[in-house]
């Protein structure tokens, strides 16, 4: 059966209404139609045909079974990109249950928060993590199936090898009846005023998603940087299931071999962060810099630096404003021409403008985005275990972003700023409410007060404001030193400044936007120009 046969192109809806939207329904569908169809390709060499992929997956599948796993109970992941955390996740929503992947750089608090509100009783896990369980408090956890050969000592905690998770099965699943109503993964992403939220993304909503990128399509080789355990990760696997394409996923992104990895892997299309823009515009100009089979990149924010990408790699480029709980409810392209868009609603939502009494703004003001969907399911449905979060994101019909935005009278819309005290850094979404937690439990801090400053690619570096217990001088490496053990390190702040008291309104709430406007100033310390880099904690292949 030929591909255009189920998708003629990713923006017609209609031709894709009687399609699975399922996890279960796409891989036994596209085993039937394309079993020779490489869908999968990793930069470690492994690689899976509709078939193989399939058969893979069934096998795991099974095992999971067996060790106990059941439709719609949550599983948290602790791993990062490669073909078991992908298999895994395919696997778990095989059976109907529920993938929880959360960031492999989470540590004290932040990592119990995870485990207390999923409740999950199950985890898998990189054993080279597990080490940071040994500190806090695992709630309702029961069982650790384990990527590797580390075992923890002293803990009650039932520890399983997932090499059993590897191994051929014949065993029959039971019959399941999985909708695209049901939930297929939580997503962790930043509060706003306390800990990270769980974000409940129905098979619908990611489905959804997954049509409304329309850099790639059919026979589109997707390359996938981002890991499994944000949004954009397990989008660039739908693509490959429900386009007809391939997933092309590496660990990380990296600059220097980006075009290398590129040609290797045959990719034909990309997602780009602004920053990642950057540094590829930063790199020497070379004869051979249309010499690549890349055709399309989504790109966002959509910087000055965009079109100058796309003229000089050769690529048509696209851009787009989403988030974890959205499905693409703005999209700009190819090569759109309104600087810094985030493009134009697309079919099937209405958006909105709103100022802080609920009063729409004319094109032009700024305002609190909205949105509506005509499919309810094709958004978040909630927030799991949070349902005060829940209630105050979804009112009326309508989400409520928190992001500031303008419109100019063709309907493009303009990001402006962040309504919440959330933070964007290198593709991160961080919450400030989180970093001033591990501020104030250093013993020289009283007061503190976190907020995104202008980085690169359009999106931001933290800066904390301090007050320090009597006014006593902090030393920032030792700072530094105790943040990078109990924050990711994305989320240690770059820049410092120390003053005598916050700025507050009359109920005593901080000032964040008196902050941010003031920015950095010239008593403002940067602790990379301390020469202190925090990097990634790089697992690497096994």
């Amino acid at each position: 059966m030929p591909l255009k046969y189920w998708v003629t192109t990713p923006r017609n809806l209609d031709a894709l209404q009687d399609k699975p939207h399922t996890i279960h329904g796409l891989l036994q569908r596209n085993a039937q139609c394309w079993p020779d169809l490489t869908v999968l390709k990793f930069d470690s060499g492994e690689s899976y045909t509709c078939q193989t992929l399939l058969e893979a997956v069934r096998a795991m599948a099974a095992n999971l079974h067996d060790l106990g796993v059941r439709q719609n109970e949550y599983v948290l992941c602790w791993l990062s990109n490669g073909p078991f955390s992908v298999l895994l996740y395919l696997a778990l929503n095989y059976l109907g249950a529920i993938a929880v992947p959360f960031n492999t750089a989470y540590r004290g608090n932040l990592l119990a928060h995870v485990l207390k509100n999923s409740a999950a009783t199950r985890m898998l896990a990189d054993g080279r993590l597990i080490e940071r369980l040994h500190d806090i408090d695992t709630a309702q956890l029961k069982t650790l199936i384990i990527e590797g050969d580390e075992r923890l000592d002293n803990t009650s905690l039932e520890q399983t090898s997932a090499a059993i998770l590897r191994q051929a099965s014949c065993a029959e699943l039971p019959a399941l009846e999985i909708s695209a109503h049901d939930t297929a993964a939580v997503i962790y992403t930043s509060g706003t005023t306390g800990p990270s939220k769980g974000v409940l993304c129905s098979y619908q909503h990611l489905y959804t998603s997954t049509i409304e990128f329309r850099h790639v399509g059919p026979g589109d080789t997707n390359l996938v940087a981002l890991p499994m355990y944000h949004v954009g990760g397990i989008l660039g696997l739908w693509f490959a299931l429900v386009h007809g394409g391939c997933a092309a996923f590496v660990e990380r992104f990296s600059t220097s071999k980006f075009w290398p990895t590129v040609k290797t892997l045959q990719v034909t299309s990309v997602g780009l962060l602004g920053a990642m823009v950057q540094y590829l515009m930063a790199q020497p100009a070379s004869p051979q810099d249309k010499n690549h089979p890349v055709k399309r990149a989504v790109i966002a924010p959509f910087g000055d630096d965009a079109l100058a990408f796309g003229e000089r790699f050769g690529i048509e480029v696209h851009t787009e404003f989403n988030m974890t709980e959205l499905s693409v409810p703005l999209w700009g392209g190819p090569n759109p021409t309104a600087r810094g868009t985030c493009g134009t609603p697309r079919q099937g939502v209405e958006l909105k403008l709103v100022d802080a009494r609920g009063n729409e703004v004319a094109p032009g003001e700024i305002g609190e985005l909205l949105v509506h969907s005509d499919d309810p399911w094709s958004i978040s449905h909630g927030y799991l275990n949070n349902p005060q979060a829940s209630t105050e994101a979804l009112r009326d019909g309508w989400f409520y972003t928190g992001d500031l935005f303008t419109r100019d009278k063709n309907d493009n819309y303009f990001f402006v700023d962040r309504a919440k005290d959330a933070i964007r850094r290198r593709g991160e979404n961080i919450s400030s409410f989180e970093v001033e937690e591990e501020l104030l439990a250093h013993a020289t801090i009283k007061e503190a007060a976190v907020v995104g400053v202008a980085g690169d690619g359009g999106e931001e570096e933290i800066l904390a404001i301090l007050v320090s217990k009597d006014n006593c001088p902090v030393d920032i490496p030792a700072l530094t030193e105790f943040l990078s053990k109990r924050l990711a390190h994305f989320m240690v702040p770059r820049y410092f400044r120390f003053v005598d008291e916050l700025p507050r309104t009359p109920t005593q709430k901080v000032e964040k936007h008196v902050l941010r406007k003031i920015g950095l100033t010239a008593d403002t310390q940067d602790r990379e120009a301390l020469g202190i880099l925090l990097k990634a904690n790089k697992l690497g292949k096994r």
